[in-house]
């Protein structure tokens, strides 16, 4: 498990993490979105041990991750700003991970590479953004760590490529318990496969929620009101969180039980309504309208 407690840092003037607290649980994919500029990679690189924070501790199960290898040992990082040696090659990669991932799997990262259509021997800096992100990922999954940090992971790939990465990281969390951490300022990449997701604003985390626990209590509400009244009842009888029309046709987001929301409707007898799944975008939304904050100023 990671651990952030009160974490702090700055750079200069610009408090790039603001006293962030929160708690990544193992065998889980974690989505941490935002703004660029939001944090997320200043968060990543603290996780790693890369940056020791000013205020404030990381931890991995229990051990802070700054300045002990050990720890250090079971995590890996993958940049959004990438780096690789001038005229090296995927397989002076695969050296050189060797010698910091004891477990390193070198037949996997052979086997992948050749699905993966990559040249091991082709300089990487030949390679295109995307194939170089490719590169990343599987050396990243191959150095068998218990933490696979990803900052802006899908940012470059094709979307069959992102699919296949996707998969990958499906099956190493079910065949050892990977825990994925993956942060990015898009949130369609991550609705399929993230189970926990925290919002990061201004150096802080406005809220870290379950998925699914989020999805099975936020329900969208499509329906024709012609009448003043029954809108005011909906909005007296529900927890509406958001509210939108067109006409005669209202939208609104609502918080409670599937059943109590559904026997609310029946009971008022609208001309015409229905419930909507919503995506991860729309329950952001609604969750940070609820704290004051625009989510398109946020995130998009």
């Amino acid at each position: 498990m990671i651990e952030f407690q009160n974490v702090s840092k700055s750079f200069g003037r610009i408090r790039a993490v603001d006293n962030v607290t929160a708690r990544i649980e193992e065998g889980h994919v974690f989505g941490l979105i935002g703004t660029n500029g939001a944090g997320k990679s200043t968060l990543m690189r603290l996780t790693c041990g890369v940056m020791r924070p000013d205020a404030g501790m990381v931890t991995v199960d229990g051990k802070a991750v700054y300045d002990n290898p050990a720890v250090k040992g079971e995590i890996f990082y993958i940049s959004d700003d990438q780096y690789f040696y001038k005229s090296g090659t995927p397989a002076d990669m695969l050296r050189l991970y060797r010698t910091y991932y004891r477990a390193f799997d070198g037949e996997k990262w052979k086997s992948l590479m050749g699905k993966f259509g990559l040249d091991p021997g082709r300089k990487v800096n030949t390679f295109s953004k995307g194939m170089k992100k490719q590169l990343s990922i599987i050396c990243g999954i191959c150095a068998n760590t218990r933490y696979l940090l990803c900052d802006e992971t899908f940012d470059g790939l094709d979307p069959v490529m992102r699919q296949a990465v996707k998969r990958l990281m499906i099956r190493e969390i079910e065949e050892r318990g990977l825990t994925p951490v993956i942060a990015s300022h898009n949130l369609r990449e991550l609705e399929d496969i993230c189970e926990y997701v925290g919002l990061l604003h201004r150096g802080g985390i406005l809220f870290e929620r379950d998925l699914d626990e989020m999805k099975l209590n936020l329900h969208k509400v499509q329906c024709v009101v012609k009448e003043e009244t029954m809108l005011r009842q909906i909005r007296e009888g529900l927890e509406v969180l958001t509210t939108e029309n067109r006409g005669a046709l209202y939208t609104f987001t609502a918080r409670g039980q599937r059943e109590q929301v559904e026997a609310f409707m029946e009971a008022l007898e609208p001309v015409f309504y229905e419930l909507l799944p919503l995506s991860l975008e729309e329950i952001f939304i609604s969750e940070t309208e609820v704290k004051g904050y625009d989510i398109k100023e946020l995130i998009f």
